[in-house]
């Protein structure tokens, strides 16, 4: 299977240079070696700088499109580069590379269309997970998916995940701007596609500012059900 890792960036200069050697060493070992695209969501600091000194494969935008934008660019990217999955993977090193073959295994054996790597399906102390507020935010937007789509789904923002074709497809036409993770999952789960999780370790952002700031507050909470409550009444 051709694989592709999908990876956003905005002000990661300290970060992506750093996440791409990870996954070229792990491509130096590995059978399957998985391509990869930076996509450069219209960084104002040396991210760019850094992916062109370094010859690392990426797209620019020109303007910042945001998290939805920058992702659906790397959809775009795959589909017409023939990728029978792709996956998403965070530029601040957050994300283990060695995961990858996890989450791409359910869909190469026909079990899923997407697979989203999970901090919580397994109890692990040593595994980063978020500040408390964020994991309540995450228990409040699961239920609400569990009420709007009829499946359980444990980490609903992670943004480990790993899709097929013809989400590859779907996601290259039509990808929320606004709390892409949530909502998109909502949209797969009412199209009937199969969905499944799988347990994944992720580690505390290496360096730089996350760019997610709407955690601290109940108004990102309110926006993100009601998009998500707008997309379940969707055809």
């Amino acid at each position: 299977m051709k694989i592709l890792l999908i990876i956003p960036a905005y002000n990661e200069e300290e970060n992506i240079l750093n996440t791409c050697k990870k996954i070229d060493e792990y491509n130096t070992k590995a059978k399957n070696k998985l391509d990869y695209v930076v996509i450069n969501d219209g960084s104002k600091d040396r991210t760019e700088e850094i992916l062109v000194k370094n010859k690392i494969n990426h797209v620019s935008l020109i303007h910042n499109l945001g998290i939805g934008g920058a992702v659906q660019t790397g959809y775009k990217y795959a589909r017409e580069n023939g990728y029978d999955v792709a996956v998403q993977f965070d530029g601040d090193g957050q994300h283990d590379v060695e995961y990858v073959k996890n989450i791409v295994e359910p869909i190469s054996k026909g079990e899923a269309n997407m697979v989203i790597g999970s901090r919580f399906i397994e109890k692990d102390e040593n595994n980063f997970k978020s500040t408390l507020a964020r994991r309540i935010g995450i228990r409040i937007i699961s239920f609400f998916i569990k009420l709007f789509a009829h499946h359980k789904i444990y980490d609903p923002t992670s943004g480990f995940r790993a899709v097929d074709k013809d989400i590859i497809k779907l996601f290259s036409e039509v990808y929320p701007t606004e709390y892409p993770e949530p909502v998109s999952e909502v949209s797969v789960l009412r199209k009937k596609y199969k969905v499944k999780e799988v347990y994944v370790k992720m580690h505390e952002r290496q360096g730089g500012k996350s760019s997610i700031k709407a955690w601290k507050n109940a108004y990102y909470m309110i926006n993100v059900t009601v998009a998500m409550f707008i997309e379940s009444l969707k055809r």
